[in-house]
């Protein structure tokens, strides 16, 4: 069932082949798509790349969105996520880290020691998030996800959630607070 507001009149619209209505879709849409994928990437241009290719694979398929309990910004970013597996797995994206030219005088092994100990610290700090991460329930991390590993605003996760932005806030609170409790604390 479609939610009450102009976006279903929109989608509807377009369809139907309105073009004008996926236009203002797009605009409405473009900028939590972009930044969903610019956090992934860390590329802009391959953000802007993948968004363009989000919307153009929307437009393609947009006869076959059905309103299932989720947003249409829900639907735009499943589409985005997948370009964006799709891309790490054909092995187009790869981050690249600067090394020094051949001719460089080298630089003192403490700063290699220094480099290689961030990166360990960082490995490590991702594996703490995860593994609190998975302390939340479904709906806890993906509120978390986009919150604050896509930096979406309140607006943008409740729209992509296909929730309002109380639940989403509510959601957060809960998360951080059952994030914030030291392990094995029992709740009252």
């Amino acid at each position: 069932m479609a939610p009450d507001g102009p976006e279903p009149e929109l989608v509807a619209r377009a369809r139907t082949g309105d073009r004008g209505a996926f236009a203002a879709l797009y605009h409405e849409h473009y900028r939590l798509v972009y930044s969903f994928l610019l956090v992934r990437t860390r590329n802009r241009h391959l953000a802007e790349d993948l968004t363009q290719e989000a919307f153009t694979r929307a437009l393609r398929r947009i006869d076959a969105f059905t309103w299932q309990g989720t947003a249409f910004a829900a639907w735009l970013t499943t589409i985005a996520k997948n370009l964006y597996l799709d891309e790490l797995a054909h092995g187009r994206t790869r981050l690249e880290t600067p090394v020094a030219e051949f001719d460089d005088p080298p630089e003192s092994w403490r700063d290699t020691e220094a480099l290689a100990l961030r990166e360990l610290e960082a490995v490590e700090a991702h594996e703490t998030v995860r593994t609190a991460l998975h302390t939340l329930n479904a709906h806890q991390r993906h509120c978390v996800e986009l919150r604050f590993l896509d930096e979406l605003t309140a607006q943008e996760t409740a729209l992509a959630m296909g929730r309002s932005v109380g639940a989403v806030k509510t959601l957060t609170y809960r998360a951080l607070r059952k994030l914030r409790r030291p392990t094995g604390a029992v709740s009252a």
